[in-house]
């Protein structure tokens, strides 16, 4: 039953995202003769070249993804190729039917801020299902299987960088292909801030007297292991034990107050944890983001 729910979440997701993509790019990308990179931006080059206003964005994006679809579901696997077959399909309807949205004609910076940040929110929600929107996407997760410790919307950033001069080779305008290129940075920077964003922790050092009690407490009332690091004061050279543990980011000010509970002189360091990965976190995976 767990993973029926998950299966409707994350094909609610895909669909929201496909639509957020398609609001940005026909409300503020297109009319602007901006694109935010991969397939969709180079079949709205295609379609400027062909001259033909019968042919649709959406048509022209699903042709040029089959090929790269076929490959990338024979390469990673049934469950891609599934979840990324709805994508494809979702992003190119949703590219149809947002035509119809009243173009804004705005300040090509503002339309290239607004449809950078739906284009990324859009992309981001169906990296999280495991899924891509074809195309592209999928070449850029080939990329990320190679190079794993770099951010997807990092390699998203550089692939449509040669989107981006298509665009203006292909409209003819410098200014364009430099609009695009700030759409391009936005959509990548919002992708990895919504890929990862659940990926972040919280890593404290604890320096306490009552350590023993200390790390007692965060396993009963935190569910949470705990790790005694040995140290020494600088000034005093007496020897002493730090509490090392990992807490997702909504414990921290639980955990603040149970050390504080515990011994009101405890001495604590907070940081920033990405991907921690083991019980009660993530699990690692070679097809994770």
């Amino acid at each position: 039953m767990k993973n029926k729910w998950k299966m409707l979440a994350d094909v609610v997701k895909i669909l929201v995202g496909c639509a957020l993509f398609g609001v940005g790019f026909n409300m503020f990308l297109e009319p602007n003769h901006m694109n935010g990179g991969g397939l969709s931006g180079l079949a709205m080059i295609a379609v400027h070249w062909i001259g033909n206003p019968t042919i649709s964005i959406g048509t022209v994006t699903m042709l040029i993804n089959i090929p790269l679809f076929i490959i990338g579901g024979w390469k990673i696997g049934k469950k891609f190729f599934f979840s990324s077959l709805l994508g494809m399909i979702a992003l190119s309807v949703a590219i149809d039917a947002t035509s119809m949205l009243p173009a804004l004609k705005v300040d090509p910076l503002l339309a290239a801020l607004y449809g950078g940040v739906l284009g990324g929110l859009g992309l981001g929600l169906v990296f999280t299902t495991g899924a891509t929107t074809g195309g592209s996407d999928i070449i850029v997760r080939f990329l990320k299987r190679r190079w794993r410790n770099v951010p997807i919307g990092t390699i998203n950033i550089i692939f449509d960088a040669i989107v981006v001069a298509l665009t203006g080779i292909a409209f003819q305008e410098v200014s364009s292909a430099l609009y695009c290129g700030i759409c391009v940075f936005i959509m990548g920077q919002v992708i990895d801030a919504v890929v990862y964003r659940f990926d972040y922790s919280k890593v404290a050092l604890i320096i306490s007297k009552e350590h023993e009690r200390v790390a007692q407490k965060i396993s009963e009332e935190l569910g949470r292991g705990a790790t005694f690091l040995n140290g020494e004061g600088a000034y005093s050279h007496t020897g002493l034990k730090v509490v090392l543990t990992a807490v997702k980011r909504q414990q921290l000010a639980e955990l603040k107050a149970l050390v504080v509970s515990v011994d009101p002189d405890a001495f604590i360091i907070v940081q920033e944890a990405h991907q921690v990965l083991g019980d009660g976190f993530s699990r690692y995976s070679k097809d994770s983001l």
